[in-house]
């Protein structure tokens, strides 16, 4: 490859752009963590109270009402969303909706090991199915943000407030940075490592009063193994909601997610970090629309996502190319970002279309967005030149 063109200026500061484990919250360093439960019983009173403490924090910055269950689960939000599937679904017909990788995977779960036979609604990558035409007499599961795709639900005002069925939405890459139409939603999963750039492994499991009521009077027709039964004896486990984990926690995880949390309250809690969510969405745009080589996955701006934002080549840059010859261009502009330590992790997800995925969640900081433009297109120019 010849090396011609000058590179661009000041780097981001941070060029942690993955989406997920995501970036660390400014400021964040690992001597900045409380560590005296490490070493700890996760069932001592020091223990539980911590787990306890992280429980309350998530409820008090999201808002999640008090009639509402928060849980801390094995097996991060993959884990949440298994132990919800696999512990409600069968008393109502199901529907299943997608339109990325992630909503894809859960119809695998649905049809093919549940063998539920759920009626099936998808949009291409880009795009987000008609939501208002949905059977609401069926429990429905779909991701609140795709998180490979860009696109998100952008509110709640389709859900009947008399819905028979339940709303599952896996939430992992929307919850911290999008308003939660609580009051719609029965069950709610995310992972501790996308919005709020915690560590891996655990899971949060939000459950409405409806979802409780649909744990203590259904009991599924398959076997449960242990780290997804909520109830004994037909009533739900309510330690489960208090800190008194199914499996042993990393407690070291669950410091450095309260170190976030408690940074989210200092900065004005889920007002700010939206703010800071959609700051940096408006930034990528603008370098979107500064870039004729560069487009948005999703096209509908009202639909799009301001955590996972999905980038494409603009159709006239790569006219010819097969999608292998745009995968190919994808890794090589992310191998020479990585390369100049301009931006880690940006190419788009393996079952996407081709293109890039930058991470705008509230950790990371607008000026890093800002100056992440001209990189993007120094390893375009570079890439192409090539």
């Amino acid at each position: 490859m010849t090396d011609t063109l000058p590179r661009p200026g000041a780097k981001p500061a941070r060029p942690h752009f993955s989406s997920g484990p995501c970036a660390k919250p400014p400021g964040w360093a690992p001597e900045r963590l409380a560590t005296g439960s490490l070493g700890r019983s996760h069932r001592s009173k020091l223990g539980k109270s911590r787990l306890e403490h992280a429980i309350n924090l998530t409820r008090e910055i999201l808002r999640v009402p008090d009639t509402h269950r928060i849980g801390i689960v094995p097996a991060s939000d993959t884990g949440a969303v298994e132990m919800a599937l696999w512990s409600m679904l069968g008393a109502r017909p199901v529907t299943m909706v997608a339109w990325e990788s992630f909503g894809e995977g859960w119809i695998t779960d649905v049809n093919k090991q549940l063998k539920l036979d759920a009626n099936v609604v998808k949009a291409p990558y880009g795009e987000l199915p008609d939501l208002a035409a949905l059977d609401q007499s069926n429990d429905i599961v779909l991701t609140w943000n795709g998180t490979t795709s860009g696109v998100r639900v952008p509110n709640g005002d389709w859900i009947r407030d008399d819905r028979e069925g339940l709303i599952f939405a896996d939430s992992t890459s929307a919850v911290f940075a999008m308003d939660m139409p609580w009051d719609k939603l029965d069950v709610v999963t995310f992972s501790w490592q996308k919005v709020m750039g915690g560590e891996g492994a655990h899971g949060i499991l939000i459950l409405s009063p409806r979802a409780v009521e649909r744990l203590e009077s259904y009991a599924p027709a398959w076997p449960l193994p242990k780290i997804f039964r909520m109830t004994k004896g037909g009533k739900l486990i309510e330690g489960i909601f208090k800190g008194e984990t199914i499996n042993t926690p990393s407690m070291l995880a669950v410091e450095d997610y309260i170190f976030a949390l408690e940074w989210a309250k200092s900065i004005g809690g889920l007002d700010a970090l939206k703010a800071r969510s959609q700051a940096n969405a408006k930034a990528l745009d603008a370098i979107v629309q500064k870039y004729d080589w560069l487009d948005h996955l999703a096209a509908d701006a009202g639909v799009r996502s301001n955590t996972s934002v999905c980038l494409k080549f603009a159709d006239a840059a790569v006219e010819g190319l097969d999608e292998a010859a745009q995968l190919a261009l994808v890794k090589k502009i992310a191998s020479l970002l990585e390369a100049e330590d301009a931006a880690y992790d940006v190419a788009g997800y393996r079952d996407a279309p081709p293109g890039l995925r930058i991470w705008c969640g509230a950790t990371v900081d607008t000026a890093d967005i800002e100056a992440l433009g001209p990189w993007l297109d120094w390893a375009w120019q570079q890439t192409r030149a090539a």
